[in-house]
C-alpha cells in the first residue's frame, strides 16, 4: 500500500455529531471527493451515517474509502473510559465492514475551556495521576485491539501529552501507538521532521495539519481561548504554515510508511458553508506538491 491521502470532517469545521454552525454531512462527503481526496475519517461519532449499509452507499457513490473512527474521553476519569470503550465497541462493529478502517483515534481531554480558555484542569499531573492516565489510554488502546484495530492515541494542544517530552513519556511508559499530527506537534513546540524519523516504529497513522506560528505567538501574548485562535486560522491547510510539507514526505518515504495520511484543520465554528471547500482544494494541491500523490 502506497502512502494515501484522506481526510477528516474537522477541515468542514465538524466538532460534534450535530451542530447548527457545522456543514451537513451529505454536503461534507460531496466536497470531500471534490476537494481530491481518497479516504476519509468518521469523525464525531453520530456525525455520518453509522450503519455500516447506508455509510458504504453513500462513500461508494463517491469512491471514498473509511480509513479510521474517532473516540475522546477523560483518561483521568475510570467513568469517561468506561463511555469511551462503549463507543469503541460501537465504532468497531462498523469498521469491521470497511477493510482500510483499521484505526480508532483516540484523544484526550483539554485542561483549557474550549470556548474562554481558562484553566479547567490542572496542566501538570501527579505521578499517581500520570499512572493512571497511562493506564486508562492503554486500556482504550487494549480495546481497540480486541477487534484487530489500532487505537492509536493522539497528542493535542492545551493536553498533558503535547510537548514531545510528554510524548516520549508516554511511548515509555505505554505500548500504546501513535496517531501523529503535525499541527499540534508544532503547536505544542515540536519539530514533527526529526520526531517522526526517531518514533517511526510506534506511528502507524498520520494527521497532516499546519500551524502559523506568528498567530500562534498573537494567540499566547493576548491569551486567546484555542477556539479563538482557530476562528483567527491558527490551523491553517499544509503547506501555508510552518512545517516543510516535502521533507516530511521525504521521511516518510524514508522509513517505509506505507498507509494513511489524513488532513485534519481544526475550522470549527465555519464562516461560511462554502467556506471549507476551496481550503481543502488548495490543501491537497500543495500536497501534491510535497510529494504526495
Amino acid at each position: 500500500m502506497a502512502i494515501q491521502v484522506g481526510i477528516a470532517p474537522d477541515s468542514w469545521g465538524v466538532w460534534f455529531p450535530q451542530h447548527e454552525k457545522q456543514t451537513p454531512w451529505n454536503r461534507c462527503l460531496d466536497e470531500m471527493k471534490e476537494a481530491g481526496y481518497d479516504g476519509i475519517e468518521l469523525g464525531p461519532w453520530g456525525y455520518f451515517p453509522n450503519t455500516a449499509p447506508e455509510l458504504k452507499k453513500e462513500l461508494q457513490n463517491r469512491s471514498l474509502q473509511l480509513v479510521a473512527g474517532t473516540v475522546g474521553g477523560n483518561f483521568l476519569d475510570d467513568d469517561s473510559v468506561d463511555e469511551m470503550c462503549k463507543t469503541i465497541d460501537d465504532i468497531a462493529g462498523l469498521l469491521k465492514s470497511f477493510p482500510d478502517a483499521k484505526y480508532i483515534v483516540l484523544l484526550p481531554p483539554m485542561y483549557t475551556d474550549l470556548e474562554t480558555g481558562a484553566i479547567a484542569m490542572n496542566p501538570n499531573l501527579s505521578e499517581a495521576e500520570w499512572k493512571k492516565y497511562c493506564a486508562n489510554v492503554q486500556r482504550a488502546a487494549d480495546e481497540a485491539a480486541k477487534y484487530g484495530l489500532i487505537g492509536a492515541f493522539h497528542p493535542h494542544v492545551d493536553s498533558h501529552v503535547q510537548t514531545e517530552e510528554q510524548i516520549e513519556r508516554l511511548l515509555a511508559d505505554t505500548d500504546v501507538q501513535l496517531c501523529f499530527d503535525t499541527g499540534h506537534h508544532v503547536y505544542g513546540g515540536g519539530e514533527p521532521v526529526s520526531f517522526y524519523k526517531k518514533h517511526a516504529d510506534r506511528i502507524p497513522y498520520i494527521h497532516l495539519k499546519d500551524c502559523d506560528l506568528q498567530v500562534k505567538a498573537k494567540m499566547d501574548a493576548e491569551k486567546w481561548s484555542f477556539a479563538k485562535a482557530v476562528t483567527e486560522d491558527i490551523m491553517v491547510e499544509p503547506g501555508k504554515g510552518s512545517i516543510d510539507f516535502a521533507a516530511f514526505y521525504d521521511a516518510l518515504v524514508e522509513k517505509g510508511y506505507h498507509g494513511w495520511c489524513v488532513v485534519e484543520q481544526d475550522l470549527f465554528p465555519v464562516k461560511s458553508f462554502d467556506l471549507p471547500l476551496p481550503i481543502a482544494k488548495r490543501g491537497r494541491e500543495n500536497l501534491r506538491k510535497a510529494g504526495f500523490r
